[in-house]
Order: structure tokens, then C-alpha cells, then sequence
């Protein structure tokens, strides 16, 4: 496969959408990052790579870390993470308060606010060093040392965070997070602050794309099985209250994040991540959907 001469020409078939949607301008941060960039990196588990535009520009992967996320707790906790949050889609927007006072207090999934709030408690509840441990895994995962959390992204989110912060009022009203609200919040928000490219993310991802391969990075270690089971909930709940969208025209497992970035994996076959900062009226990057979804087209391949 010339994956070179394929993101070539999906990026001119996309361009005519390159103005619409709009960023993430509730995170007063991102509101800065200029909306006209477009990135893509695919690698594939036999070692090709190729990319287009941006693909090196780091930028805040928002929700996308909440996959790192679910990778520790499942390492940690095993199914008995499954007693605090579900793994059904959602059907409603990833900041919903409604949906978690009809469930008295248990998120539908690890991929919604509240979902990763009750991972944000669970790591810090076990980890030495939450913020720098969490660092160390994303590192070592992408095989980069040089990653880094944005403080100003986090903090920009934490100013204006009003919603997760009644999210997570109202989980510890039910009992579902333990530890101390702002504490929670802060790792939480410094967690979605982290700052990778498509090229970092790609190759990050390559160790959900194969699991065949032994998963164990920086003590935390997943079982094949564990590593299928963190692809179907990307196949079902990694796109907010779009992922039947998302199954529909692309038909991989993914995970978008608001600061425009989306990492999708075809199983034993390839990483990809893809960055544009305009989104839709769901939350996720307008090109981005479209690139992929030509990506899964031209080749003939999903995992359907």
C-alpha cells in the first residue's frame, strides 16, 4: 500500500472543507491555536509510515488521553473497574449532567467527562505521583521523552470548567469518586492537557493496533484480551454522541478529542492520527471525520 500517495490525496479531496467548523472556544486556550492547520501521521505495525501537512505540530490531544487513562486503570484494577463506570455508549454529549443523575452517579462509559473523572479519582488514589507517573506512561507509550502537559491549556480549562466541576460534584455525591473534588479536577484537567503530534500519537497507538504484541510500559502492563476489550469501547463511545457516525462512514476504532485531534486504529493493520482544529456541532474535527473516513474508503478496509 503507497500510504504516502493515499494521505496526498485524501488531504485535496478534503481541502473544500477546510473552513468550516470552528475550535474548541470554550477553553479559552485553544480559542488561540490557529483553526487553518491540518496534520496526518499513519504507521503501520510492519514499520511504514507516511504523512501529510502538520503531522509534527503538537497540539492539546483533549479526550484522546482518556484512552491512556483507561489503559492504567484497567491495568490496576482489572474488571473491578467495571463496578464504578460502564461501557455503554452514551447517546447524549460527553459533558452531560442529566444522563448521570438518571444512573445515580455511575458514567455510561470511561470516554465521557464524568467516566473519566471516576478514572482521574481511581489513579489518583493509586498512583505515588499521579501527574508525573501518568507523564512517564504517555512517554513511554509513545517512546518520547519529551512530552509535556500544557499548564496553560490545563489551567485555562480549570478557570472555565464550571460543568465537570458539577460533574464531579455530583459524583461525589453518589460516592462514586473518593478523593478531594479540586484535586480530581486538576489531574483530570492536566491529564487532557498533554500535548502530542499526529506522528507521536500514531506511534503511541500502534500498541492498541497490536495485540499480539506484549503490552508493558512503565509498570503498566494489559493482557491481549484487555487491549481488544480498550478497542471495542473506542469502537463504541470514542466519539461522543457521534460514534454511530463515526462506526458508519469509517468503521474503526478511535478516539477524538476537542482540541481537534483523532486517533483510529485498524486492528494488526495500522495507527493513524489526524489533526484539524475545526469542529462540528458534536465536538470532533471536521477534516479529521472526512479524512478518515476516505482513509477507510480508498483502501477498502475497516474492521467491518
Amino acid at each position: 500500500m503507497d500510504y504516502q500517495k493515499l494521505l496526498e490525496n485524501i488531504y485535496q479531496e478534503i481541502l473544500p472543507y477546510a473552513k468550516e467548523g470552528k475550535q474548541a472556544d470554550y477553553i479559552p486556550e485553544l480559542a488561540k491555536v490557529n483553526p487553518d492547520q491540518f496534520g496526518m501521521f499513519i504507521h503501520s505495525i510492519y514499520g511504514e509510515t507516511a504523512s501529510i501537512e502538520q503531522s509534527d505540530t503538537r497540539f492539546s490531544i483533549q479526550s484522546i488521553s482518556k484512552v491512556f487513562a483507561l489503559a492504567m486503570c484497567l491495568s490496576i484494577k482489572g474488571d473491578d473497574l467495571w463496578k464504578r463506570v460502564g461501557r455503554e455508549p452514551s447517546g447524549t454529549a460527553f459533558n452531560s449532567l442529566i444522563q448521570l443523575e438518571v444512573e445515580h452517579g455511575i458514567p455510561r462509559n470511561p470516554f465521557i467527562n464524568a467516566g473519566a473523572l471516576v478514572m482521574a479519582d481511581i489513579l489518583f488514589s493509586h498512583l505515588d505521583d499521579p501527574a508525573n507517573d501518568f507523564l512517564n506512561f504517555v512517554r513511554a507509550v509513545a517512546n518520547n521523552p519529551t512530552i509535556e502537559y500544557n499548564r496553560d491549556v490545563a489551567n485555562s480549562e480549570r478557570e472555565n470548567g464550571y460543568l465537570n466541576a458539577a460533574i464531579a460534584n455530583l459524583l461525589k455525591y453518589h460516592g462514586t469518586i473518593e478523593n478531594d473534588i479540586e484535586s480530581v479536577l486538576n489531574f483530570y484537567f492536566l491529564m487532557c492537557s498533554i500535548e502530542m503530534s499526529c506522528r507521536e500519537l500514531s506511534l503511541a497507538f500502534l500498541a492498541f493496533a497490536n495485540h499480539r504484541r506484549k503490552f508493558d510500559y512503565a509498570g503498566i502492563s494489559l493482557t491481549a484480551s484487555q487491549v481488544k476489550r480498550i478497542n471495542a469501547i473506542m469502537q463504541t463511545c470514542g466519539f461522543y454522541d457521534e460514534a454511530g457516525e463515526f462506526a458508519y462512514f469509517v468503521g474503526l476504532p478511535g478516539k477524538s478529542g476537542v482540541g481537534g485531534g483523532i486517533v483510529a486504529i485498524h486492528p494488526l493493520q495500522y495507527s493513524v492520527a489526524v489533526w484539524s482544529p475545526r469542529l462540528n456541532s458534536k465536538g470532533n474535527s471536521v477534516m479529521g471525520m472526512k479524512a478518515l473516513e476516505l482513509l477507510t474508503t480508498e483502501t477498502k478496509e475497516s474492521i467491518f
